[in-house]
């Protein structure tokens, strides 16, 4: 059996001690999804990447070579530049009107940590009109597309998982993709990867016929693109510049023309957003150059010093906190996706494990970390990026980033917080335009109405006092 031969010689002739014990069409189960597994990733492959993701975690906080701050031909901050804003804005959206936009949804997460058996992107966080994280990004496409008076659709094209594909569909169809068209939103899967022991060596049985698999971190947006032959789709529809951003960022401003427009702007091929750190010490990862490359440091990674010093005008001079939000021209796609796909490295992460035991014939149940998952980042690529080609734009965190990461009761970056800080936005915007907002009154501004504080001049002098508003269509 050639399978069988094929994972012997990787070590891994455990997965068959139970052979014996299995029916017929559960030998032939078991053969067919260690076929399939082995189809995407050799198996001796993948034990040598897993070896090498652990040798990497042991130097990840040593790498060496001089960490600095981005240059400032690569950054730029727009927060209280207007003037700026508004050429990145015209910039991008003649791109969204001629066509050239594409949208990416990192959406493969589960709502586990929130308390929730659906996708992260059905979660409702408590606003007064009970939309998902979906709706709410939906509404922000319908509203440019208003905006951009042209008969181009935006194309969002959603990354799901194994585990969340079928809901994520039904729950679109459901809510008749949000007044979108079901045309112009395309599902995706990422991949998945076996998961292996805590000596990363032996891989681990989810059930008598199948592996532990997990869906392969941020980084398999890579080969999610390439397997699933996106680029093709993008040639088709003429896209040229590729918004990506996370589904639990209640705040995303998705499409957004301004950053689409400092790409365009400046020529840069793969950009990213950043917010300005909280503290000198808040736990992010930092846009910053090692070594003259663009890449992602740990907040870790940096000493105190550095992580404290400041700038001539007295900001911190490593203060770009990642938001994982970027820019892709097309052309770096079609040049670099493969190399990405081959290349960039996979990471461990240590992990309470349920798996079934060959030997006992019985699923085990686990309480302390006994497990590997791998995973990519997908910031690992920026490194391939020439400096002059890698932009980052500081935008303004309190207009456009709220993750959503935690239960209920955490104490940050959890429904609440996302809740407050969506409503916080929609009522300084009316306040903006002329509308009087009383203390403790939030309203809820949809996204059909207005996508960055434009059309709101209705509102002014309008009184608002009473709690729980939703704006929801134009007067």
């Amino acid at each position: 059996m050639e399978v069988r031969k094929l994972y012997e010689q990787a070590g891994q002739g455990q997965l068959f001690d139970h052979w014996e014990s299995l029916s017929p069409s559960d030998q032939q189960a078991l053969v067919q999804n260690l076929s399939s597994v082995a189809s995407k990733n050799d198996p001796k492959k993948l034990v040598s990447d897993c070896q090498q993701a652990i040798s990497l975690s042991k130097t990840m906080a040593n790498q060496g070579g001089s960490i600095e701050p981005l240059p400032a031909s690569s950054y730029q901050s727009v927060i209280g530049d207007e003037k700026a804003k508004q050429e990145y804005w015209q910039l991008g959206l003649d791109a969204i009107i001629k066509g050239e936009v594409g949208v990416i949804l990192m959406a493969g997460g589960q709502g586990t940590r929130l308390g929730s058996s659906q996708p992260k992107g059905c979660y409702d966080i408590g606003l007064p009109s009970g939309k998902s994280l979906f709706q709410i990004q939906a509404e922000k496409i319908l509203r440019l597309q208003t905006l951009t008076r042209t008969s181009h659709l935006i194309p969002w094209y959603i990354m799901t998982s194994k585990p969340t594909r079928t809901d994520t569909e039904e729950f679109f169809k459901k809510h008749d993709f949000f007044g979108l068209k079901a045309s112009q939103v395309t599902f995706f899967n990422q991949g998945t990867l076996p998961a292996f022991d805590l000596n990363g060596e032996k891989l681990l049985l989810a059930s008598p016929t199948e592996l532990v698999e997990s869906p392969d971190g941020n980084g398999g947006l890579y080969r999610a693109l390439r397997d699933n032959k996106l680029l093709q789709d993008f040639a088709i529809k003429g896209i040229k510049h590729v918004y990506m951003y996370c589904v639990d960022n209640v705040l995303s401003k998705v499409a957004d023309p301004v950053f689409i427009g400092f790409a365009i702007k400046h020529k840069f091929e793969l950009a990213t957003k950043a917010v300005r750190k909280r503290d000198a010490h808040e736990s992010v990862g930092l846009i910053a150059t090692r070594q003259g490359k663009p890449c992602v440091i740990e907040y870790s990674e940096i000493s105190k010093e550095l992580a404290e010093a400041r700038d001539a005008d007295g900001l911190l001079q490593f203060r770009a906190a990642n938001i994982v939000n970027h820019y892709y021209s097309v052309d770096l796609l079609h040049r670099e996706l493969d190399n990405w796909c081959t290349k960039i490295p996979y990471h461990i992460a240590k992990k309470k494990i349920s798996f079934f035991n060959a030997e006992t014939v019985e699923t085990v149940k686990v309480t302390i970390p006994n497990g590997i998952k791998l995973e990519q980042f997908i910031f690992d690529v920026f490194p391939t990026v020439p400096l002059n080609k890698f932009g980052c734009l500081e935008v303004e965190r309190r207009e456009e980033f709220a993750p959503l990461k935690n239960g209920r009761g955490s104490s940050n970056d959890n429904a609440e917080t996302s809740r407050k800080a969506y409503l916080d936005l929609g009522t300084s915007r009316l306040k903006k335009a002329g509308a009087t907002v009383k203390d403790g009154v939030e309203v809820e501004v949809s996204g059909k109405i207005s996508y960055s504080g434009e059309n709101l001049s209705q509102f002014k002098d309008h009184i608002f006092d009473k709690p729980n508003q939703i704006l929801e269509n134009c007067h």
